[in-house]
């Protein structure tokens, strides 16, 4: 006898058909999420990675604007002393000068005349004094002008007064002249 199923074996069929579209439907769902999870959790280090890469860059320029700052005012304590240096060099050349200075002025000042006032205004120097005469003046003006460290001179004012009752005049004048600085070579000459 031939075996006939009567059984609704379409149905079953179809059953089995739709658990298994439910199976592979979930495992592939289940795939996904476990993709999805696991490029989610890439993505999540790699911005932790570079926040890391960031607060350490940001740490590290922090600490270079410090050195920068600490250059900076290295910087300014250097020009500091740098023009503190200047002056102190400067008047260390320029204390010979003010002896020099005394010493022609001495050699340069005739019999007869004395000074009562020196100011002195960078290389400009005005003198205020008496003289005798005036033709002890006009041999003070010579004797300035034949120096190697004077130069210049130029009398301002020159009064005559009588001094207090005497019969002998007295010349009151004032006049100025530059100091010549010279360089380092002319030191050594």
């Amino acid at each position: 006898m031939s075996k006939i199923n009567l059984l609704p074996w379409r149905e079953a069929r179809r059953k089995e058909l739709q658990n298994q579209f439910v199976a592979i439907l979930f495992f592939v769902a289940l795939c996904a999420g476990a993709v999805w999870f696991a490029i989610h959790y890439y993505h999540v280090q790699l911005i932790d990675l570079e926040n890391y890469r960031i607060s350490y860059i940001e740490k590290k320029i922090e600490e270079v604007d410090k050195k920068i700052e600490e250059i900076q005012a290295l910087e300014k304590e250097k020009e500091r002393l740098l023009a503190r240096m200047r002056a102190i060099e400067q008047l260390q050349g320029n204390r010979p000068l003010i002896v020099r200075l005394f010493d022609e002025m001495v050699t340069s000042l005739p019999e007869g005349v004395s000074v009562t006032k020196i100011a002195q205004k960078g290389t400009q120097i005005t003198i205020d004094g008496l003289a005798q005469s005036n033709a002890r003046v006009s041999s003070f003006m010579r004797q300035l002008e034949s120096s190697k460290w004077l130069t210049n001179p130029n009398l301002k004012v020159i009064q005559e007064s009588d001094a207090a009752g005497k019969d002998k005049s007295i010349n009151s004048f004032t006049l100025t002249f530059k100091q010549v600085i010279p360089k380092v070579e002319a030191d050594d000459a």
